[in-house]
């Protein structure tokens, strides 16, 4: 890797968010790839930020500071970026389930699966089940929904959710994936997810995957 995204990566790591533009910019006067500064700079970052919380070393606090640094760097990226690239393996539908009020690890997946490639819908908090339906059938293109929920009390809710949308016509165009605090692989087989992320990082990667599959 070359110094100049190993310098981004160091700085996304930390979440110096004031210092990552500067260095993606150096990085690319310097004639680094920008698809590589994304991946290998900002991506693995995340993974790795993603590896840390996921073994207690850092705080949820911390993982959102890093991701806010790496939206930082994407946003100087954009316009560097090979034309179609963001959002060119898709859009995604994103919610936390209604009655859940909690945003912050749905926005950090928000925004791993972006930076992935996929364009974003976000729905926000306490989503309905017909708000969720309605925007899939607003974009059918979309290739996955993505729910949250991040209270034990909100995980009949995220069972229900799934359930409805089992029961649509266009169930088997899209992949559903869940994630939060208490839900675990055998929760989300037993309600009939495709897929299960226990981290914002390995969201991205899942998607990638159920994307491809789709």
């Amino acid at each position: 890797m070359r110094p100049e995204i190993e310098e981004v990566k160091a700085l996304v790591v930390k979440g110096s968010a004031k210092k990552v533009g500067k260095a993606v910019q150096a990085a690319l006067d310097a004639g680094c790839d920008a698809s590589e500064i994304l991946n290998q700079g900002m991506v693995e970052a995340m993974s790795e930020v993603g590896e840390q919380f996921t073994k207690n070393e850092i705080f949820v606090s911390e993982m959102l500071v890093a991701a806010r640094a790496m939206k930082k760097g994407v946003e100087v990226l954009q316009p560097h970026l090979a034309a179609g690239s963001t959002g060119a393996l898709g859009k995604v539908i994103i919610a936390t389930v209604k009655n859940d009020l909690h945003d912050i690890g749905k926005n950090l997946v928000a925004m791993m699966i972006e930076s992935a490639g996929f364009e974003v819908l976000d729905l926000g908090i306490d989503v309905p089940i017909a708000k969720i339906i309605e925007c899939y059938r607003e974009n059918p293109e979309t290739k996955i929904i993505a729910l949250s929920a991040l209270l034990t009390t909100t995980m009949p809710d995220l069972r229900e959710t799934v359930e409805a949308l089992s029961k649509e016509d266009f169930r088997n165009d899209v992949k559903i994936m869940v994630g939060g605090a208490p839900i675990t692989q055998a929760f989300a087989d037993e309600i009939g997810a495709d897929g299960y992320s226990a981290d914002a990082a390995g969201a991205a990667i899942l998607a990638k995957e159920l994307a491809a599959a789709s």
